[in-house]
């Protein structure tokens, strides 16, 4: 059973582009990403399947029922983790969190403690005195009191550090084994591929593809950037699998999509002073597929 489903779903903002015919269902039980730069229309998409905007045209369901018609009844089981959060300043965390459980019917005390213990969040501080990353703690505990059923995150980790953010997915992989369905926005690749079985790529408002994260990762790119104890030409590094090659002086930089191991073999008759393979960004990572596209 399919707990979003979305069909050509468009928004203009007056003759601006928010979205064009975006479709893509999500699967119960499933953690999906969906991903692209900023400005890509992300978080117009999510926003419009919550009924917080209208859209110009298309139609979305959630858990069967239309997202507009049904947003009152739809909402009760749905976590929703907007991209930034706002608060009532002056009120104490406890206060807002029992605010917000006060809109469920049921009693989420100890669901609002156990979360603020696994996310160390100090409940008894007012908003205006957190941090931007404590903010977002508080978003979190907010979005997950009610053990919703669908849990819509738009880019949940930014403000987070490394630990709260592994903290915050070992919690998401619980909410996840529970039977929570997940919809994961990000622009990083990384957190994409370490949580979700599939993703819907977005770009100026259209989505460009759609892939299981496994066929993405077998296709993935690696960046490449070296230094080098004296110059080398360019023909040097004429390998397949290269892109966006630059050298300046001993440093050399591209992109490689192939066998890793034919990379490091090729390397190693040259003598290197620094090597750092890493993930590229998301636009690098899908040139190939932006290129197709124009």
């Amino acid at each position: 059973m399919n707990v979003i489903e979305i069909e050509n779903l468009t928004k203009y903002y007056g003759k601006s582009r928010g979205i064009v015919d975006v479709s893509f269902n999500v699967e119960e039980g499933e953690i999906f990403g969906f991903i692209g730069p900023n400005g890509a229309g992300k978080s117009t998409t999510i926003r419009t399947l919550l009924s917080l905007i209208y859209p110009t045209s298309g139609s979305a369901t959630i858990f069967g029922k239309d997202c507009i018609k049904f947003a009152p009844e739809i909402a009760k089981e749905v976590g929703y983790l907007p991209s930034e959060v706002f608060y009532y300043d002056k009120m104490k965390v406890i206060d807002l969190l029992k605010y917000a459980a006060s809109f469920y019917k049921k009693d989420c005390s100890k669901r609002i403690k156990e979360l603020a213990e696994i996310m160390d969040l100090d409940l008894k501080k007012r908003i205006d005195d957190l941090s931007f990353g404590n903010k977002k703690k508080v978003g979190i505990v907010q979005g997950l009191l009610h053990e919703p059923k669908l849990i819509i995150l738009d880019e949940p980790t930014s403000g987070l550090d490394p630990l709260m953010q592994q903290k915050f997915f070992d919690l998401l992989l619980e909410e996840n084994k529970k039977g929570a369905t997940i919809l994961l926005s990000s622009h990083v690749l990384s957190e994409v591929q370490r949580l979700c079985s599939r993703v819907a790529i977005i770009k100026d408002g259209k989505i460009i593809r759609l892939e299981k994260i496994s066929d993405l990762t077998e296709h993935n790119y690696k960046k490449f950037k070296i230094e080098m104890k004296e110059e080398i030409g360019k023909d040097y590094f004429e390998l397949g699998g290269i892109n966006n090659l630059e050298i300046k002086g001993n440093k050399v930089s591209f992109l490689f999509k192939g066998n890793i191991n034919l990379m490091i073999n090729k390397l190693s008759d040259v003598e290197i002073t620094n090597i750092l393979i890493e993930e590229p960004s998301l636009e690098e990572i899908f040139i190939h597929y932006y290129e197709k596209e124009a």
